[in-house]
């Protein structure tokens, strides 16, 4: 039962801010800002560019707010408008390439798994270690849930490029974090 009065709250708000009521776009913020700031986050390195991104992200969201018809989740629409954005801003800074890095993931070595020690905070700054394009990729496919079709579409690259980009994304952050644990526990 809360479950659908929440989600009558939600239309309630919408409906006000589509209308330009800036109390009802200040609490739909209020709402979304938190998630959204996670989502710019994980693109983008800097905390102050991951919150200007998300601020335009709003904006972006106030402003076409018409165009949401109400099908579908309030907090996916949202989402969607916060990785473009993100995406935007990364290509802004021609900070995302795709290209081989095999001199990067040769000089890693191998590792098999991510050991469950590691803190979500730690997991970020691994990723935020990865080159942008495999960053990217490896964002949009296992966090967003996007498929290598929509990836491709989205970044302009093809289909294999988005899978290299993944695999080789994974390949890292697993060389990553076995390398982490061993000087963690002082066996490298």
């Amino acid at each position: 039962m809360k479950l659908i009065s929440l989600h009558k709250k939600y239309d309630r708000l919408i409906a006000k801010a589509k209308k330009g009521n800036r109390k009802a776009q200040h609490e739909l913020f209020q709402l979304f800002s938190p998630k959204m700031m996670g989502v710019c986050r994980q693109y983008v390195k800097n905390n102050d560019l991951a919150e200007e991104v998300m601020l335009t992200g709003f904006l972006k969201v106030f402003t076409h707010l018409s165009s949401y018809e109400g099908s579908g989740s309030f907090e996916g629409w949202i989402r969607r408008i916060m990785v473009h954005e993100a995406i935007s801003e990364l290509r802004k800074q021609k900070k995302l390439f795709f290209q081989d890095e095999s001199i990067i993931e040769n000089s890693l070595g191998h590792a098999t798994a991510f050991p469950s020690e590691l803190e979500v905070e730690d997991i970020q700054k691994l990723i935020d270690t990865l080159p942008e394009g495999y960053k990217t990729v490896f964002v949009l496919y296992a966090v967003e849930g996007y498929k290598h079709s929509e990836i491709a579409e989205l970044l302009q690259i093809s289909e294999g490029t988005s899978k290299s980009q993944l695999s080789k994304a994974r390949k890292m952050l697993q060389n990553l974090v076995s390398i982490q644990n061993n000087t963690s526990y002082g066996t490298q």
